[in-house]
């Protein structure tokens, strides 16, 4: 069971026995009525490591309503929260989410594909940036969102939650800015990179137009498509310079690169270094 929280004065609250020290937040008072999902369960939940940072940034992110800011432990419970996800899954006080998985909140649709990529965080160790996908959004209308998911670790490195945050890319209710097509998209650039993509492939995969599809790139990440398709490259190819042994030309293959001197190219551009040197300096 989690622990009571007692109201301070100007309607702050504090858990008394949290792990995260310090942790205040304004629990406003919300008029409409909300659906209570089921009762949260405590199978499995463990406490988490003193880690004051967190808190901070908990803090932080109650000035920022179109994101939703969330700490999860590896059994993929809500152990910090702002008050913009708990309104949106439709309660009113912070200490009615936390403690609770996401398959508690979200209809299953959404809640499978939260739990996996959590999972696969906390597994790997390899952070979810970026990614373009539906959430909710006040009220619980859904929409799209960029969700980026980091590997919490405690003091000794080891992996022991999720922090991220899941940011409102448009005004709710506006369901034709971002087509669904560019999801799957973007989804397929992240696991295809190494094929032969271009804009023009990329914007017929997503049913849109090469004009429209550019544009809605520039908008969401601020970049060309072509300027997409190399960062998921790189990206690809710097993971594999830090945890594999293979040679650079065969790791320039592997990520989509067809000339060793192009990727060495493009590397040193965002990098700073070739990637040899980089492979050279993760390794200390």
């Amino acid at each position: 069971m989690l622990p009571r929280r007692r109201l301070h004065p100007r309607g702050k609250s504090e858990n008394r026995t949290s792990p995260w020290p310090g942790f205040r937040g304004n629990v406003p008072s919300v008029a409409r009525p909300v659906e209570r999902p089921p009762e949260k369960s405590d199978a499995g939940s463990r406490p988490l490591p003193q880690l004051p940072g967190v808190a901070l940034m908990a803090e932080l992110f109650e000035h920022v309503p179109d994101a939703a800011f969330f700490v999860k432990d590896r059994d993929g419970r809500y152990v910090a929260v702002n008050q913009s996800l708990v309104e949106r899954v439709g309660f009113r006080e912070r200490k009615a989410l936390l403690g609770r998985h996401v398959r508690e909140v979200f209809p299953a649709d959404l809640a499978e594909r939260y739990a996996a990529q959590d999972a696969a965080v906390c597994r790997t160790g390899r952070p979810v940036r970026d990614r373009l996908e539906l959430h909710w959004y006040p009220r619980r209308q859904k929409g799209w969102c960029l969700t980026t998911k980091l590997p919490l670790r405690d003091a000794a490195g080891r992996i022991v939650g999720v922090v991220g945050i899941s940011r409102d890319l448009r005004a709710p209710g506006d369901g034709s800015v971002i087509p669904a097509g560019l999801a799957t998209t973007l989804e397929f650039l992240e696991t295809s990179f190494a094929e032969p993509i271009s804009p023009s492939t990329l914007a017929q995969r997503a049913g849109l137009s090469p004009v429209r599809f550019a544009r809605l790139i520039k908008r969401i990440f601020r970049l060309t498509p072509s300027q997409l398709i190399t960062q998921t490259r790189l990206a690809a190819a710097s993971r594999l310079l830090e945890e594999t042994t293979r040679p650079v030309a065969e790791i320039a293959h592997a990520s989509g690169f067809y000339d060793h001197s192009a990727f060495t190219r493009a590397f040193r551009s965002a990098t700073g270094l070739t990637p040899t040197a980089y492979r050279e300096a993760k390794r200390g």
